[in-house]
Protein backbone atom coordinates (compact mmCIF):
# COMPACT_ATOMS: atom_id res chain seq x y z
CA UNK A 1 0.00 0.00 0.00
CA UNK A 2 0.82 3.26 -0.99
CA UNK A 3 2.66 5.15 2.37
CA UNK A 4 1.87 9.10 2.75
CA UNK A 5 3.32 11.32 5.70
CA UNK A 6 1.28 14.13 6.27
CA UNK A 7 3.20 17.55 8.26
CA UNK A 8 0.54 19.91 9.61
CA UNK A 9 -0.27 21.37 12.85
CA UNK A 10 -3.72 21.76 12.06
CA UNK A 11 -5.14 18.85 13.56
CA UNK A 12 -8.64 19.26 12.42
CA UNK A 13 -7.19 19.06 8.54
CA UNK A 14 -4.96 16.35 9.68
CA UNK A 15 -8.24 14.24 10.28
CA UNK A 16 -9.97 15.43 7.13
CA UNK A 17 -6.78 14.30 5.22
CA UNK A 18 -6.63 11.13 7.25
CA UNK A 19 -10.09 10.29 6.28
CA UNK A 20 -10.03 11.20 2.49
CA UNK A 21 -6.24 9.73 1.77
CA UNK A 22 -7.29 6.48 3.70
CA UNK A 23 -10.58 6.52 1.66
CA UNK A 24 -8.54 6.96 -1.39
CA UNK A 25 -6.50 3.29 -0.56
CA UNK A 26 -3.26 4.82 0.84
CA UNK A 27 -1.76 4.26 4.18
CA UNK A 28 -1.21 7.80 6.01
CA UNK A 29 0.81 8.45 8.64
CA UNK A 30 0.57 12.30 10.60
CA UNK A 31 2.75 14.03 12.02
CA UNK A 32 2.04 18.18 14.16
CA UNK A 33 5.38 19.87 13.69
CA UNK A 34 8.69 19.60 11.49
CA UNK A 35 10.76 17.48 13.30
CA UNK A 36 8.47 14.92 14.28
CA UNK A 37 8.07 14.92 10.48
CA UNK A 38 11.28 14.26 9.25
CA UNK A 39 12.24 11.53 11.75
CA UNK A 40 9.39 9.82 10.83
CA UNK A 41 9.92 10.13 6.82
CA UNK A 42 13.77 8.96 8.00
CA UNK A 43 12.54 5.86 10.34
CA UNK A 44 9.96 4.71 7.76
CA UNK A 45 10.15 6.71 4.24
CA UNK A 46 7.25 7.43 2.58
CA UNK A 47 6.23 7.00 -1.00
CA UNK A 48 4.92 10.67 -0.95
CA UNK A 49 5.34 13.75 1.62
CA UNK A 50 2.56 16.66 2.41
CA UNK A 51 3.68 19.21 4.05
CA UNK A 52 2.55 22.70 5.29
CA UNK A 53 4.53 25.47 4.93
CA UNK A 54 3.41 26.92 8.52
CA UNK A 55 4.99 24.43 10.77
CA UNK A 56 5.76 25.40 14.44
CA UNK A 57 8.90 24.36 14.82
CA UNK A 58 10.44 25.56 11.51
CA UNK A 59 9.56 26.42 7.90
CA UNK A 60 8.12 24.11 5.46
CA UNK A 61 10.88 24.85 3.11
CA UNK A 62 13.48 23.94 5.55
CA UNK A 63 11.33 20.17 5.69
CA UNK A 64 11.07 20.15 2.19
CA UNK A 65 15.43 20.71 1.59
CA UNK A 66 16.22 18.64 5.02
CA UNK A 67 14.01 15.68 3.09
CA UNK A 68 15.22 16.60 -0.83
CA UNK A 69 18.91 15.87 0.48
CA UNK A 70 18.19 12.38 0.57
CA UNK A 71 14.53 11.31 -0.91
CA UNK A 72 13.44 11.36 -4.30
CA UNK A 73 10.16 11.00 -2.86
CA UNK A 74 7.26 13.42 -4.04
CA UNK A 75 6.71 16.31 -1.93
CA UNK A 76 3.32 17.87 -2.02
CA UNK A 77 3.01 21.39 -0.26
CA UNK A 78 -0.43 22.44 1.21
CA UNK A 79 -0.38 25.97 2.29
CA UNK A 80 -2.15 28.95 2.89
CA UNK A 81 0.61 30.99 1.05
CA UNK A 82 -0.83 32.74 -1.90
CA UNK A 83 1.98 34.41 -3.07
CA UNK A 84 4.06 33.54 -6.07
CA UNK A 85 7.09 33.89 -4.46
CA UNK A 86 5.79 32.06 -1.48
CA UNK A 87 5.69 29.06 -4.74
CA UNK A 88 8.44 29.52 -6.11
CA UNK A 89 10.58 29.21 -3.14
CA UNK A 90 8.97 25.96 -2.21
CA UNK A 91 9.36 24.55 -5.76
CA UNK A 92 13.48 25.40 -6.11
CA UNK A 93 13.53 23.83 -2.57
CA UNK A 94 12.27 20.32 -3.95
CA UNK A 95 8.14 20.31 -3.78
CA UNK A 96 6.85 18.60 -6.85
CA UNK A 97 3.45 20.61 -6.65
CA UNK A 98 1.71 23.27 -4.39
CA UNK A 99 -1.92 23.64 -3.28
CA UNK A 100 -3.32 26.31 -1.74
CA UNK A 101 -5.34 26.25 1.49
CA UNK A 102 -8.66 25.96 1.28
CA UNK A 103 -8.98 23.58 -1.56
CA UNK A 104 -11.06 20.77 -2.73
CA UNK A 105 -10.39 16.97 -1.41
CA UNK A 106 -11.21 15.29 -5.43
CA UNK A 107 -8.50 17.61 -6.86
CA UNK A 108 -6.23 17.30 -4.04
CA UNK A 109 -6.51 13.47 -4.45
CA UNK A 110 -6.32 14.18 -8.29
CA UNK A 111 -3.13 16.09 -7.38
CA UNK A 112 -1.51 13.19 -5.29
CA UNK A 113 -2.53 10.10 -8.11
CA UNK A 114 -0.58 12.91 -10.35
CA UNK A 115 2.40 13.13 -8.33
CA UNK A 116 2.85 9.41 -7.75
CA UNK A 117 2.66 8.76 -11.57
CA UNK A 118 5.51 11.40 -12.00
CA UNK A 119 7.21 9.39 -9.86
CA UNK A 120 10.31 7.51 -10.75
CA UNK A 121 11.14 4.80 -8.22
CA UNK A 122 14.55 4.66 -7.31
CA UNK A 123 16.46 2.14 -8.27
CA UNK A 124 17.81 0.20 -4.93
CA UNK A 125 20.04 -2.97 -5.18
CA UNK A 126 18.74 -5.20 -2.54
CA UNK A 127 22.39 -6.66 -2.38
CA UNK A 128 25.93 -4.40 -3.10
CA UNK A 129 29.24 -6.25 -3.41
CA UNK A 130 32.38 -4.24 -3.01
CA UNK A 131 35.86 -5.32 -3.31
CA UNK A 132 35.81 -5.95 0.47
CA UNK A 133 32.73 -7.07 1.62
CA UNK A 134 28.74 -7.48 0.81
CA UNK A 135 25.99 -5.25 2.36
CA UNK A 136 22.62 -7.18 2.22
CA UNK A 137 20.18 -4.06 2.70
CA UNK A 138 16.80 -6.83 2.42
CA UNK A 139 18.12 -9.25 5.16
CA UNK A 140 20.45 -6.81 6.62
CA UNK A 141 23.52 -8.78 6.91
CA UNK A 142 27.48 -7.75 5.82
CA UNK A 143 29.56 -10.38 5.07
CA UNK A 144 33.45 -10.21 4.16
CA UNK A 145 35.61 -13.06 3.38
CA UNK A 146 35.59 -14.37 6.75
CA UNK A 147 32.19 -14.72 6.73
CA UNK A 148 29.20 -12.60 8.47
CA UNK A 149 30.16 -9.23 10.28
CA UNK A 150 28.74 -8.73 13.26
CA UNK A 151 27.57 -4.96 13.61
CA UNK A 152 25.59 -3.22 16.24
CA UNK A 153 22.08 -1.51 15.27
CA UNK A 154 23.73 1.58 15.43
CA UNK A 155 26.24 0.96 13.11
CA UNK A 156 23.74 -1.36 10.63
CA UNK A 157 21.92 1.81 10.38
CA UNK A 158 24.52 4.33 9.50
CA UNK A 159 25.68 1.59 6.77
CA UNK A 160 22.27 1.04 5.68
CA UNK A 161 21.54 4.79 5.15
CA UNK A 162 24.81 5.69 3.21
CA UNK A 163 24.77 1.91 1.26
CA UNK A 164 20.86 2.90 0.11
CA UNK A 165 22.21 5.95 -1.52
CA UNK A 166 25.55 5.18 -3.07
CA UNK A 167 28.29 7.46 -4.51
CA UNK A 168 25.79 10.20 -2.93
CA UNK A 169 26.64 13.11 -0.18
CA UNK A 170 25.08 12.23 2.50
CA UNK A 171 25.48 14.98 5.10
CA UNK A 172 26.45 15.08 8.62
CA UNK A 173 23.16 16.44 9.49
CA UNK A 174 21.03 14.01 7.97
CA UNK A 175 23.12 10.96 9.15
CA UNK A 176 22.55 12.15 12.72
CA UNK A 177 18.76 12.67 12.48
CA UNK A 178 17.85 9.46 10.18
CA UNK A 179 19.84 7.83 12.61
CA UNK A 180 19.88 9.67 16.04
CA UNK A 181 16.92 12.03 15.57
CA UNK A 182 16.49 15.71 14.95
CA UNK A 183 17.77 16.41 18.68
CA UNK A 184 21.49 15.13 17.79
CA UNK A 185 22.05 16.97 14.45
CA UNK A 186 24.82 19.14 15.94
CA UNK A 187 26.49 15.69 17.59
CA UNK A 188 29.17 15.03 15.13
CA UNK A 189 31.20 12.97 17.75
CA UNK A 190 28.54 10.13 17.89
CA UNK A 191 29.36 10.03 13.68
CA UNK A 192 32.80 10.01 14.21
CA UNK A 193 33.38 7.22 16.33
CA UNK A 194 30.99 5.03 15.26
CA UNK A 195 31.96 5.55 11.29
CA UNK A 196 35.50 4.97 12.93
CA UNK A 197 34.36 1.51 14.33
CA UNK A 198 32.76 0.54 10.67
CA UNK A 199 36.03 0.99 8.76
CA UNK A 200 37.61 -1.22 11.20
CA UNK A 201 35.57 -3.91 10.52
CA UNK A 202 34.90 -3.46 6.94
CA UNK A 203 38.08 -1.90 5.46
CA UNK A 204 40.88 -3.61 4.57
CA UNK A 205 43.05 -0.31 5.29
CA UNK A 206 40.81 1.80 7.69
CA UNK A 207 43.42 4.26 7.74
CA UNK A 208 42.95 4.60 4.11
CA UNK A 209 39.25 4.13 3.45
CA UNK A 210 38.13 3.23 -0.35
CA UNK A 211 33.94 2.68 1.00
CA UNK A 212 32.85 4.54 3.94
CA UNK A 213 34.60 7.74 2.66
CA UNK A 214 34.45 11.18 4.59
CA UNK A 215 34.01 14.49 2.75
CA UNK A 216 35.55 16.75 5.50
CA UNK A 217 33.40 19.12 7.33
CA UNK A 218 30.30 18.24 4.98
CA UNK A 219 29.19 14.28 6.05
CA UNK A 220 29.98 11.04 4.59
CA UNK A 221 29.99 8.44 1.30
CA UNK A 222 29.40 4.81 0.49
CA UNK A 223 31.38 4.02 -2.74
CA UNK A 224 30.57 0.41 -3.87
Amino acid sequence: MTRILVVDDDRQLLRALRIGLTAGGYEVALAHDGATGLAAAGHAPPDLMIVDLGLPDMDGVVLVEAVRGWSTAPIVVLSARHTEQAKIHALDAGADDYVTKPFGMGEFLARIRAALRRAVPAEEQPVIVTEAFTVDLAAKRVTNAAGEVRLTPTEWHLLEVLARNPDRLVTQRQLLQEVWGPRYETETNYLRVHLANLRRKLEPDPARPRHLRTEPGIGYRFTP
